[in-house]
């Protein structure tokens, strides 16, 4: 149904190998990016009290094109069960075309190929780095060094300050993952039940399409809307198991925001200026790569990026940062859908009325 390899050469194609630099300043930036995470290990051990339980690999640090690589590998591993849903809900029929059936399938596999390839191309110019869980336990933390000197140069900020901070938060990803022992494979479950939820019912299949793009036309025209490209395949039950997942996210991702920030100026000198700079940088995007932001859903990750923040922060104040790791002690201990905006919820739920902070 896709061809990866042409996704491969398609985001490769669009996405460009970044900002000049010499060989060795490339080297340098290389090592220092290793460097660094190895200090921001520490530096948030120290500071969330949580501290990995499995031995790691060495962080990679790759280029664009090595993460679309990356990602395409995880991308098999969760699309390969959809695939085999869709084949045995459709099986190939005889017929006496058979040539042209073989040629519509090569033709759908190309054009597929090409539209994974053209959004991992926008994605690989803008990540920064990421935890990636699918290809292997216990997941691989990537470090895209392009974009790194690319945004750390248009923000004006000092270079190893921007390159630790970005360190802090992709390390925290990882010690959420490796130092709470059920968290992946948590996550890993709830990606499955969305792939289980999948309608392959043909018509139902045709609905959720006109409605996704009656609602994507809507978004193009009104600025406001919320619609996504996800909004073109989400049967009932997805959504449930999307409202889980996105709580989940806004967790770890708001954590590690928290985090990024929390270690303070004594690790980043120049942390506040480094974070208005970034987010004034966030809000002063050109409408075109707005609407397109929007439309992939990365506007979401935004926002889950603010909501979990404070409800961390909110968390912490009330109840200390041992209070709030009470969050990691099982699947039934995370916040729910509801609890995201309502912090005093969850800290009534999980932590109770008598935990003072620390």
């Amino acid at each position: 149904m896709v061809d990866w390899d042409l996704a491969v050469s398609t985001a490769a194609t669009l996405t460009g190998g970044g900002p000049r630099v010499s060989v060795t300043e490339a080297a340098d930036v290389v090592l220092e990016l290793r460097r660094l995470t190895d200090v921001a290990e520490q530096h948030v051990a120290n500071y969330t009290g949580l501290s990995a339980r499995v031995d790691h690999p060495p962080v990679q640090v790759v280029d664009r094109t090595d993460w679309v690589r990356t990602n395409v590998e995880g991308l098999q591993v969760v699309m390969d069960p959809v695939i085999e849903k869709l084949q045995a809900a459709s099986p190939p029929k005889p017929t006496a075309f058979g040539p042209v059936g073989t040629a519509v399938k090569v033709v759908g596999q190309k054009a597929t190929g090409v539209q994974v390839g053209t959004i991992l191309g926008f994605f690989s110019s803008k990540v920064l780095g990421q935890y990636e869980v699918f290809s292997g336990a216990p997941g691989r933390l990537l470090l895209v060094a392009p974009n790194v000197v690319e945004i750390e140069r248009k923000l004006g900020v000092d270079p190893t300050d921007f390159r630790l901070w970005v360190c802090l938060h992709e390390v925290t990803h990882r010690t959420q993952f490796t130092a709470v022992p059920w968290l992946r494979d948590h996550f890993l479950s709830e990606v499955s039940a969305f792939v289980d939820a999948t309608d392959l019912d043909p018509e139902a299949l045709a609905d959720r399409v006109r409605n996704g793009i009656s609602a994507l036309a809507d978004s193009v025209r009104n600025p406001d809307s919320k619609a996504s490209v996800l909004d073109l395949v989400q049967t009932p039950a997805q959504r449930a198991v999307v409202d889980r997942l996105t709580a989940l996210m806004t967790l770890v991702e708001g954590h590690a925001e928290f985090v990024m920030d929390g270690v303070g100026p004594d690790v980043v000198p120049t942390v506040e200026s480094i974070r208005a700079r970034f987010n004034q940088r966030r809000a002063a995007r050109n409408p075109l790569d707005k609407l397109v932001r929007r439309l992939l859903g990365i506007e979401v990750k935004m926002r889950q990026y603010a909501e979990g923040r404070k409800f961390v922060a909110e968390v912490v104040e009330r109840v200390g940062m041992g209070g709030f790791n009470l969050i990691w002690t099982s699947p039934e201990t995370l916040p729910r859908p509801g609890e995201i905006a309502d912090p005093d919820a969850w800290v009534a739920r999980v932590v109770g009325p008598t935990v003072s902070p620390n």
